[in-house]
């Protein structure tokens, strides 16, 4: 018998940057994204990024499979100043 083990495949992943601002009357409003990311490590440097001209920035990732409808609880990434609660 063979001790052959295949190599787990990795989960894709669903990584986003969102930036936020606020209207005239205070509501915040999304101002750039949701973007998807290649990578987490891109996330937070983009998110680093916006978080200089927005007045809220959240990057998070979470295990996804689309195709089943399948997705795992989110992770913060980074965030900076004002942003929803997710839900």
């Amino acid at each position: 018998m063979s001790d052959n083990i295949l190599p787990t495949q990795k989960k894709p992943k669903l990584i986003v940057v969102v930036a936020f601002d606020r209207s005239d009357d205070g509501e915040l409003f999304t101002a750039y994204g949701p973007t998807d990311q290649q990578s987490e490590e891109r996330a937070i440097r983009t998110a680093k990024v916006l978080a200089s001209n927005h007045v809220g920035v959240i990057a998070w990732s979470r295990d996804a499979d689309p195709a089943l409808g399948h997705y795992g609880p989110p992770t913060t990434l980074f965030v900076s100043g004002d942003v929803p609660d997710m839900e």
